[in-house]
């Protein structure tokens, strides 16, 4: 039996070990964890600073992806976290721009789960520096907020056990055997009759992992309270993938460029990846039907972009009828994103001068194969900005809800005003 005394002088103990202070351990750098990547090039424990490269192969897409964990921090110190981007090469072994792995500002999380921005980095030629203070005993860092294959299991789930019109579904199987999560939003569950369909997809280059987070952004305003989403829901099936390459965003490659091609350039007549051969077997369906009437594609831009913009349609694939409806649903975009998530003025286009498989390209590919009313559209949201975290992805995800809803208030397949 313990004794009076023993007791407290367990209690003063206890007491003490919460006081002393937290000892600096060895800093220790991970990556083997789903999405993870980084090729540790130097730990110098005396002044806390790491430095890594992107680890991602070539092979698998541009190599600009890098998201590692730090254990061993004190916490309340500070680490200076450093990346080569020196050495990085595409898959024809051409030199891959350092422009493309060195934000501004990198992901930064305490805790795996939380993103924030660290402060400006400083960048010289091709490395890039930032310092950063944690308050924990480890810290993540990464090239921007990471969403892996987990994070989009998990909200589909939570989204669909909470909300009795929305079902989660499996788009297909990846060629590794991994399952793509999907979900769709329907009154009472009904997805077979005459509703307009809308399609909204992210992450056709896995290392773009601000388009999931726009993606959740939207679909979380979707099943929303808000009256212009109630409205919504009243009159279009939506269907939403947050990740389309899930193989690469499980591994930490880059997705971009990969080889023989990546998920934005195989919407063809044989198509390699399941969950594109998924997604234009789904739109088929739709489009025969007469239901389908948005296409939207999320992507991130590159670095010198500071605001979100639209690739709109080439001429090459253009109507009257089918501008007129792009532009109107444009204008009210642009009317609820505004400062500081302002839509940029600019809408370049994907015709035979941006890519030689500008026919193989996700939004082109709906705009040749669908009906004259469907809006192909891809949304190209920025990521070397100061709102590029979780809360400003999500914004515009929200903001694009809105703005297909107010579209959608008049039937683009009985609309003659817009003919």
């Amino acid at each position: 039996m313990q004794t009076a005394g023993y007791r407290q002088s367990s209690l003063i103990l206890s007491l003490l070990l919460l006081v002393l202070p937290v000892e600096a351990g060895e800093l220790v750098v991970t990556a083997d964890f789903p999405g993870g990547s980084a090729e540790v090039l130097k730990v110098d424990q005396r002044t806390r600073s790491i430095t890594v490269r992107p680890a991602g192969d070539p092979q698998f897409g541009w190599p600009c992806w890098w998201y590692f964990k730090v254990s061993g921090v004190k916490p309340g110190e500070t680490l200076t976290v450093s990346v080569d981007a020196s050495t990085l090469k595409q898959a024809n072994g051409s030199k891959l721009s350092a422009n493309w792995a060195l934000p501004e500002r990198a992901a930064f999380s305490p805790d795996g789960k939380s993103w924030k921005q660290t402060g400006s980095g400083t960048r010289e030629k091709d490395h890039s520096r930032w310092t950063q203070q944690v308050d924990a005993e480890q810290a993540w860092f990464a090239w921007g907020p990471p969403f892996v294959p987990s994070d989009a299991q998990t909200l589909v789930d939570r989204l669909s056990q909470k909300y009795d019109y929305v079902t989660a579904f499996e788009l297909c199987k990846t060629r590794a055997g991994r399952s793509v999560p999907a979900l769709a939003v329907s009154p009472d569950g009904k997805h077979s009759d005459d509703r307009m369909v809308i399609w909204v997809q992210a992450r056709q280059h896995a290392w773009e992992t601000g388009g999931s987070w726009v993606g959740r952004g939207f679909i979380e305003w979707a099943v929303s309270d808000d009256p212009l989403a109630v409205a919504l829901r009243e009159k279009v099936v939506i269907y939403y993938v947050p990740i389309m390459d899930i193989d690469n965003a499980a591994t930490g490659n880059g997705g971009k460029n990969q080889v023989p091609h990546d998920h934005n350039r195989d919407w063809s007549e044989m198509p390699r990846w399941n969950a594109v051969q998924a997604a234009m077997k789904a739109l088929k369906q739709f489009d025969k039907q007469n239901r389908l009437v948005m296409f939207v594609d999320l992507h991130n831009p590159g670095a010198s972009s500071k605001q979100p913009f639209f690739y709109i349609a080439p001429p090459e694939l253009n109507t009257q009828r089918r501008k007129a409806l792009q532009d109107a649903f444009i204008a009210v975009c642009r009317e609820e994103m505004q400062e500081p998530l302002k839509l940029d003025r600019s809408t370049p286009s994907t015709g035979p001068k941006y890519d030689k498989h500008w026919k193989e390209i996700s939004s082109n590919w709906v705009r040749s194969a669908t009906r004259e009313h469907v809006v192909g559209i891809t949304l190209e949201t920025c990521w070397n900005t100061p709102h590029s975290h979780p809360q400003g992805y999500m914004t515009v995800g929200q903001l694009l809800g809105r703005g297909i809803a107010r579209y959608l208030k008049q039937d683009p397949r009985q609309s003659p005003a817009l003919d």
